[in-house]
């Protein structure tokens, strides 16, 4: 019945006539989603107009809309009337098809016909079936789910019925109000114009779409005048005019024009994209503006992936050579019987006299091409892809490839170029994620030029690092992408089903197993390490005194100022969603009263010698609580205060420096109660410093309360580090933060901007109104390599700045030496006419629709100028487990690994030496250049160092090349210059010649661009490897691209022809997978051309005894038959089960990696050893029988009998001979080979009377087999063709040893040493035992003896 629909629906599709048809694909093409240096594509005009489609615009509507798509999405490829057409039409871009097709019409042509015209077409309509059933049954499948998508059902508003009624997805239209609720999926791209959340904030999760199952935020449309009430539809009159579909996920421009003429800026913020899911919203009302194929999701869905090998681009090399080789053969056989037509001119044979000897050769010529067809392999190309799919099957279920914690296993993506796995040359991994577990953990930081070292911290990772059962908190599987992902409204009532339609990255029929998985949300990167941070003491005491002013430290008010501000800084510069296990997010109260009153904040500030307070008004007190708190953060930034000189001992930081201005008396009141409040405070922070244990288990306790949803694992480590600290971030809106700062309370800050990171200007900003100031504040967190360049000293207290900023970098260069991940905290105070001035400018930018980004960019950076540092962070990302062995095993393997990362150089070559990519003995070659002049000076130097190693090498006559004891280490402002065309080739020479390459500060356009440039011009073989979205674009470039599923969601896996969950499975997919696919593949295609070779000769022979007519000795059918059914199945075998070694010993071998690639198995001078070699089996396959039957009385058939059935034999006992390995289904798959042939041709003997004329085959078999000679021939034939070749083999393996041989020898000598050393053992320990029991029983001893 479904496929009765589906031809329906495909008639249906041909009436329409709908063009747009979008292409399946198991995952999402990110080439313009994630690479920002790539042109954005598929932008066809400038704008479109959308209209509500009910409404007083009607006329308007019907008029800009009739040319928009409609909501149904049709990703199949063919109707029911187009599908053979098509099908034939793709099909036939192959050359060996349309060759065969070529042969099949030629065989109609009467003067050249060899066989009958039906046997021809065998061959072909056998591989055209079989391909075509394929793809209807991929088509019939893309049906069932296009069905199941456009029937769900979403509400949209009808105008008629003045409300929202149920439709499927297939019938929305650009312009209908559409109604969501929490967990529904949306169903095209929608403006948010209304949010049940007061603030008008949308959450939704992108997993479909791009992997991250991190909650996003939207936003309705700024300054809508319905925002904030019940939205009606019938109330909207505005018009939007925004830019035309395209696939551009981050971008989207446009404006919204109301009624009374004002227009609203839009942007990427306010659209809901198709494919994402609905999360800590209860509702949310948004129009359609792109529908169907012109969403962006379905724009993005570009189809597979699509490779060319390095093999096939061989294989195409040789079949080229097979037809030299069939025309040079043709030749002969035509000038062969010109030259016998015109020797015989009274012929006793029935000869055409009329036909002229050179038309007859001619005519000869195409005969021969049909007879010699089968040398042109036609069913090798679907042998391969048959082979590759049993490859990939082996690949995708190898349990030393699975990741138990993830419970993700490889995603093999790219179908077609696993054999290139076993070719690599060079290899670029990225570091964050890749070599590193991407799971930050907060380890220290330095303020006010102040180091805190947090050494409980660096103890507790030692210990988390010992543990070797660790539960994945978070976990985005490749199997079921919604087992990490959760429904987090669970307090909504949503009636609405959640199930997850993966449009772009989940297999059809894996949907049913994707929905219903319900769990506790934990959010993402929420590690147990990342939220476990132990406060340090030092910096804990300072923070203190904002509630507790009795200790015997007293920080200065500057540093107080700082400490306070750079958490603040970590809890809200941050994009980080708030959410709760059980409730559905956390609503900003509109009033929220401090911890402390305002008059217990005055005291407070009094005992901290500040300012008196007494010039305050009791109105000022009452009304600002801004001007009562203000001093302490103004001060940090006008204020002349005396500077407590920073010391590296962090546990005494103030020293003499601290402040003893006196205390102003407190009433006893009010004594009694700071007592109270200061003992509080003590046994905290007693309990904190005494007992680090409680003090976490109560963090984790505190933190289950909340769930940070972030971005970035580094965005999740601080703000767990602030809430360390007790300054928590509660919850985020569009316009407000809620924060709890320590001693003061809840805080509402109110939003004004966020400026959020990219690439190019490598931080992120927030800018709000402080809520202690009132001041306009932005606050700055990125590279410090950037925020040290913009921090500025002020020029009031230049020597106190510089001070902090020599310090800081100090503390910078220490965390890069060690390892850690740095980031600079910095802010800036606005005064008001310098806010008002930026925002006019920033505003016109963001309501801009052309150059919107650019204009961003520039207004960001206006803004983000004469910065104060604050201080700076370290972050500790620890290696993945095995990274070092794995590193060394490529190594060995004759692999170049580089390093691309967008790190400090001192972090990269850190990491270098924990991973062993450097060892003691390397020598740095360090490329930093302020000038292309210099750059170029330098290379010119370091190639003649390296030059001169080498040259001292070869002096001595050390065994290896001293170059590889070079490593290169580049920043990416000398790398940008090493890519231009001038000095393009000297940074080629040099870094061939070194033994790695760790390319720092580097863009994703830099990584794509270094491995286009050693992928291009030194023509080696290149994999790249990554885990985030600036690994996209080096990941396309390589010739295989390997995604890794991590933190930072599943964009690099979605691009990749391969994804694995660790670094350390590489070593097992390149030295076993990829040595075994290409060592497979390339021996299979060598049999399959040795194959046809040998038996097409046999036909060639006998020409030299027919006059070269073209007449065959053997029945056509077993001729179309003997390559395409009987001879098939073993070589299908042999390229998915052989293996020239065990894996264990490729693992522990890794050179044998490299000797795979050098060892020649796939070489233009092997292909013509394989024809010699056929050429010569052919030769003995067809004379030996020619001479046994010399002189008898056998017909044509009779004679060919023999060398079928020999030729048979020959060709499977050669397979045998080349197979390392044989198991019960290669002996199976040779007697079912074996049986087919002699079972058809024994029926086509016995009962066949008129199949193959003009010759008769009855009786002929039957007859051969039932005399010895048959038998003879048959055994004396295939000795003489076989026992060249072992003898061969055995001589050349005697003399000159391969290294697979070495090691197979290897395994079988320690096998056998292994079984002498346990006899022994045996021997041994029964003799001991024998003693020991004779001692304990002294009876036995006289039997014993």
């Amino acid at each position: 019945m479904e496929r009765l629909r589906w031809v329906q629906q495909c008639c249906r599709q041909l009436l329409a006539g709908d063009s747009r048809r979008g292409w399946y694909s198991d995952g999402l093409s990110n080439s313009s989603l994630l690479n920002t240096h790539s042109p954005r594509g598929r932008v066809c005009g400038k704008q479109r107009t959308v209209f509500p489609r009910n409404g007083r615009h009607q006329q308007d509507y019907e008029r800009v809309s009739r040319n928009y798509k409609s909501n149904a999405i049709s990703t199949t490829k063919y109707t029911f009337l187009t599908f053979i057409p098509m099908n034939l039409f793709e099909q036939f871009h192959r050359v060996a098809n349309l060759y065969f097709l070529f042969l099949t019409l030629l065989n109609w042509v009467p003067v050249v016909e060899a066989f009958q015209k039906e046997i021809t077409m065998i061959p072909l309509l056998v591989v055209l079936i079989i391909i075509a059933i394929k793809d209807a049954l991929e088509d019939f499948r893309r049906y069932l789910f296009d069905k199941k998508v456009n029937n769900n059902v979403v509400r949209v508003f009808c105008g008629t019925q003045k409300s929202y009624v149920d439709q499927c997805w297939k019938n929305v239209q650009v312009g209908d109000f559409v109604h969501l609720s929490c967990n529904e999926i949306i169903p095209a791209d929608m403006l948010l114009l209304y949010s049940s959340d007061p603030h008008g904030v949308c959450y939704i999760e992108t997993a479909n779409l791009d992997g991250e199952t991190n909650l996003k935020q939207r936003q309705v449309v700024s300054d809508f005048p319905l925002q904030g009430e019940e939205f009606t539809p019938e109330s909207f009159h505005s018009r939007i005019e925004c830019e035309n579909p395209n696939n551009d996920l981050s971008r989207f421009r446009g404006y919204m024009e109301h009624s009374n003429g004002v227009r609203v800026g839009l942007h990427s913020g306010n659209l809901l994209l198709r494919s994402c899911t609905i999360r800590n919203t209860e509702t949310v009302v948004g129009i359609v503006v792109y529908a169907g194929h012109e969403t962006k999701a379905m724009m993005n869905n570009s189809g597979p992936r699509y490779k060319r090998s390095k093999l096939e681009k061989h294989l195409n090399t040789d079949i080229l050579w097979c037809v030299v080789l069939l025309f040079v053969m043709c030749l002969t056989a035509a000038i062969g019987h010109g030259l016998w037509m015109n020797s015989f001119k009274e012929s006793i044979f029935q000869v055409d006299t009329e036909t002229p000897p050179a038309l007859a050769g001619f005519y000869i010529f195409w005969t021969m091409v049909i007879v010699l067809q089968v040398l042109i392999p036609i069913s090798l190309y679907v042998s391969i892809e048959i082979v590759k799919l049993g490859q990939i099957y082996f690949i995708h279920n190898d349990l030393s490839l699975y990741n138990k914690q993830l419970d993700s296993r490889i995603q093999c993506r790219a179908l077609n170029i696993t054999e290139d796995l076993g070719q690599i040359q060079y290899l670029f991994s990225d570091k964050t994620g890749t070599l590193t577990e991407n799971k930050m953990v907060f380890r220290r930081c330095s303020i006010f030029g102040v180091e805190y070292p947090h050494e409980e911290n660096a103890r507790r990772l030692e210990v988390y690092e010992s543990e070797n059962t660790e539960t994945a908190v978070c976990s985005v599987t490749l199997k079921s992408g919604y087992s990490g992902k959760s429904l987090s409204c669970r307090s909504l009532s949503c009636n609405r089903s959640s199930v997850s339609l993966h449009t772009l990255t989940a297999e059809p029929m894996e949907e049913d197993q994707l929905s219903g998985h319900v769990q506790p949300r934990t959010g993402a990167f929420c590690s147990r390490m990342a939220k476990e941070v132990v406060p340090d003491p030092a910096l804990g005491r300072k923070l203190n005194w904002l509630t507790n002013h009795s200790s015997s430290e007293t920080p200065s008010s500057m540093e107080l100022t700082y400490i306070t501000d750079f958490f603040l800084a970590l809890a809200i510069c941050n994009s980080v969603v708030v959410s709760s296990p059980n409730q559905p997010r956390h609503v900003i109260p509109e009033e929220r009263t401090p911890l402390k009153s305002l008059e217990e904040v005055k005291l407070m500030f009094q005992r901290f010698s500040f300012s008196p307070f007494s010039a305050l008004s009791p109105s000022q007190i009452k009304g600002s609580p801004h001007s009562l708190k203000s001093r302490l953060f103004i001060r940090g930034k006008t204020g002349s205060l005396t500077l407590s000189t920073p010391v590296s001992n962090t546990t005494d930081v103030s020293g003499s420096s601290q402040e003893n201005d006196s205390k102003p008396d407190l009433s006893a009141r009010e004594e009694e109660e700071q007592d109270v409040e200061d003992q509080e405070t003590e046994d905290d922070l007693k309990d904190t410093q005494t007992n680090p244990d409680e003090a976490r288990q109560s963090m984790q306790d505190l933190t289950d309360e909340l769930v940070y949803e972030a971005e970035s694992p580094d965005e999740a480590a601080l703000v767990h580090a602030a809430r360390a600290y007790r300054c928590t971030l509660r919850d985020r809106s569009a316009e407000s933060l809620l924060v709890d700062l320590p001693g003061i309370g809840s805080l509402a800050i109110q939003l004004l901007h966020i400026l959020p990171f990219d690439s190019n200007r490598k931080r992120m900003s927030v800018v709000v109104r402080h809520p202690l100031t009132g001041q306009v504040v932005v606050f700055t967190k990125g590279a410090d390599s950037v925020i040290m360049d913009l921090a500025e000293s002020p020029t009031d207290q230049t020597e106190v700045y510089s001070h902090i900023k020599e310090k800081t970098q100090k503390h910078l260069d220490a965390y890069a030496r060690e390892g850690l991940r740095t980031l600079c905290i910095a802010k800036k105070v606005l005064k008001e006419d310098e806010y008002d001035l930026w925002l006019k400018a920033h505003m016109l930018a963001e309501s801009s629709i052309e150059n919107r980004e650019e204009l961003l960019l520039e207004s960001a950076q206006r803004l983000e100028t004469n910065l104060t540092l604050l201080g700076t962070t370290g972050i500790v990302d620890r290696l993945q487990e095995e990274v070092p062995e794995t590193i060394a095993a490529l190594q060995r393997a004759g692999i170049k690994v580089w390093v691309l990362t967008g790190d400090k150089q001192e972090t990269a070559i850190n990491i270098a030496y924990a991973c062993k990519l450097l060892c003691a003995s390397d020598k740095l070659l360090t490329a930093n250049c302020g000038s292309k002049d210099a750059c170029a000076a330098l290379f010119e130097d370091l190639i003649l160092e390296v030059q001169g190693g080498e040259s001292l090498t070869a002096l001595t006559g050390n065994g290896e090349s001293m170059s590889s004891s070079f490593i290169l280490v580049i920043d990416g402002r000398t790398l940008g210059w090493a890519l231009e065309d001038e000095l393009r080739s000297n940074f080629l020479e040099l870094s061939r010649r070194c033994k790695a390459v760790i390319c720092c500060r580097s863009t994703p356009l830099q990584k794509s661009q270094v491995v286009q440039l050693i992928r291009d011009h030194l023509g080696v073989m290149t994999l790249a490897v990554g885990d985030g979205a600036n690994d996209v674009s080096m990941i396309q470039v390589a010739d295989v691209g390997i995604g890794i599923s991590g933190q930072e969601g599943m964009q690099a896996v979605m691009s990749s022809d391969f994804a694995i969950s660790r670094f350390k499975h590489l070593s097992k997919l390149l030295l076993v997978h990829g040595h075994w696919c290409y060592s497979r593949l390339a021996n299979m295609i060598q049999y399959f051309i040795y194959k046809n070779v040998m038996y097409v000769n046999l036909l060639f022979w006998y020409q030299f005894f027919c006059g070269f007519s073209g007449s065959v000795m053997t029945n056509s059918w077993v001729l179309i038959l003997f390559n395409l059914i009987f001879t098939s199945a073993p070589p299908l075998i042999y390229g998915i089960l052989n293996q020239d070694l065990p894996a264990d010993t490729l693992m522990e071998l890794p050179e044998l990696y490299q000797d795979a690639q050098t060892s020649k198995t796939f070489v233009p001078y092997m292909f013509w050893i394989t024809v010699l070699d056929a050429f010569y089996q052919s030769l003995v396959c067809f004379f030996v029988p020619y001479f046994a039957y010399a002189g008898s009385d056998v017909g044509v058939l009779s004679f060919g009998s023999p060398i079928n059935a020999s030729a048979l034999f020959i060709i499977l006992l050669h397979q045998v001979i080349e197979s390392n390995t044989l198991t019960w289904i290669h002996m199976v798959v040779l007697v079912l080979s074996c049986t087919s042939y002699f079972g058809f041709v024994l029926l086509l003997s016995g009962f066949c009377v008129t199949c193959s004329p003009p010759v008769n085959p009855l009786g002929i078999e039957l007859l051969q087999m039932s005399h010895s000679l048959f038998y003879i021939t048959c055994v004396l034939t295939t000795v003489a063709a076989l026992l060249p070749r072992l003898f061969f083999q055995a001589l050349c393996n005697t003399l000159h040893p391969s290294t697979v041989l070495k090691s197979a020898h290897m395994d079988t000598v320690d096998s056998e040493n292994y079984r002498r050393r346990m006899q022994r053992w045996n021997m041994t320990h029964s003799k001991t035992n024998r003693r020991s029991a004779g001692a304990d029983n002294a009876g036995l001893e006289p039997s014993l003896a």
